[in-house]
């Protein structure tokens, strides 16, 4: 156990060094790694888990509250006025709304709208999480494509789309992003999810036990 703690240690001081020598692709997936590996960071977004269950249950999806708040914390970490980062899905600039319970209301809105189409096109889940990122157009595209979401169809999909505005969709100019050349959306969100989800889901529980024993 001891062991385990001056590893554990040993890895949280060595991160930030790690970072900063390696290369932009591979610090996306250190901190990919990290973030699944350090589940104490999930701790600001629990705080919304019954404002994102309360939402969900208007359109009889509470069963999916572990699943927005993976998404909240892929958005925000669960900071910021705007945590499901949904402003855009309402059609208004990035971070326009300046209110935790509106942004999470829309967020909500959105994911259960892209729900409802998904399901009206038999794609699979992640495609209907991959799509609270790239938009209703995804959908229709795995649709087209086998159902069944895959990374290279996201990859392709973000082509598309840079293709069709080269001038928009840029990864901010830079070729070290990790997302170029397909600077439309982020076409690893899906996967991010899921892990956060993992995560997440065993916090729940763990909640939940305690709860109970109390009880």
């Amino acid at each position: 156990m001891l062991r385990r703690i001056l590893f554990s240690l040993l890895m949280l001081l060595s991160f930030p060094f790690i970072l900063l020598l390696a290369k932009p692709d591979i610090k996306h997936k250190l901190n990919d790694y990290f973030t699944t590996f350090l589940p104490s960071h999930t701790d600001k977004v629990l705080t919304y888990e019954t404002d994102i269950k309360n939402e969900l249950t208007k359109y009889n999806l509470s069963e999916f509250t572990p699943l927005l708040l993976a998404i909240m914390y892929q958005e925000s970490k669960g900071e910021g006025l705007d945590p499901m980062q949904s402003s855009e899905s309402a059609g208004l600039k990035r971070n326009a709304i300046q209110n935790p319970q509106q942004s999470i209301s829309q967020g909500v809105f959105h994911f259960q709208q892209m729900y409802k189409l998904g399901r009206k096109h038999h794609v699979d889940l992640n495609t209907i999480v991959q799509s609270y990122n790239m938009g209703p157009g995804y959908i229709i595209y795995i649709a087209d494509n086998g159902t069944q979401h895959t990374q290279e169809l996201a990859k392709a999909y973000s082509k598309m789309q840079v293709d069709n505005r080269p001038d928009l969709y840029t990864c901010g100019g830079s070729m070290a992003n990790f997302r170029y050349p397909y600077c439309f959306g982020d076409f690893s969100y899906a996967d991010k999810v899921q892990k956060h989800m993992t995560v997440l889901e065993k916090q729940l529980r763990s909640k939940e036990s305690r709860t109970a024993s109390v009880k």
